[in-house]
């Protein structure tokens, strides 16, 4: 049996209708992949820089240093590539961290400092916060920790090298 020509035009709109549903099922399943897609984290940053310095010796014991004998303290001086933050987990146990943020380090504003609380670092650029035990991001968009340099304590100086600790 041959079809008619009503049924050949039914068939022809049956066909353009079930391949609207196919090209409107994939605009949506294209629509959901691209919004998941740009809620993931940016992990394609730049790498942190690193700058070599001669070791840096604190000697503790000078009223600038003498709070870095407590527990808890911190405090900024110079080196590295934007500066360092010494801190003092335990009397005679410190960490230095690079004060170069670990999210889009290259950006001019990416500089970490000690959040007035105290309790954590922060870059107030892109708002992460930083924990000072051991550099993990806590918060923001940061997804790698600081880059944290060995540390040496003798009991009277701390000394500061450029060895970055992985």
């Amino acid at each position: 049996m041959q079809d008619t020509m009503g049924e050949k035009v039914a068939k022809v709109f049956m066909n353009i209708r079930r391949r609207k549903h196919q090209v409107t099922q994939f605009l949506w399943i294209s629509v959901i992949l691209a919004i998941v897609l740009a809620c993931s984290p940016d992990l394609s940053d730049n790498p942190i820089p690193y700058q070599a310095f001669p070791d840096i010796v604190l000697n503790l014991n000078l009223p600038e240093n003498i709070a870095l004998k407590s527990k808890g303290n911190a405090r900024e001086i110079n080196g590295g590539v934007r500066g360092i933050i010494v801190y003092c987990q335990d009397p005679g146990v410190y960490y230095a961290f690079e004060r170069n943020c670990s999210y889009h380090p290259n950006d001019a504003c990416a500089t970490v400092n000690i959040d007035n609380s105290k309790l954590y670092m922060i870059d107030p650029c892109c708002g992460s916060t930083f924990n000072f035990s051991n550099g993990q991001p806590l918060g923001g968009v940061a997804w790698r920790p600081l880059q944290m340099y060995q540390t040496d304590y003798d009991g009277f100086e701390l000394v500061i090298t450029d060895n970055v600790i992985q």
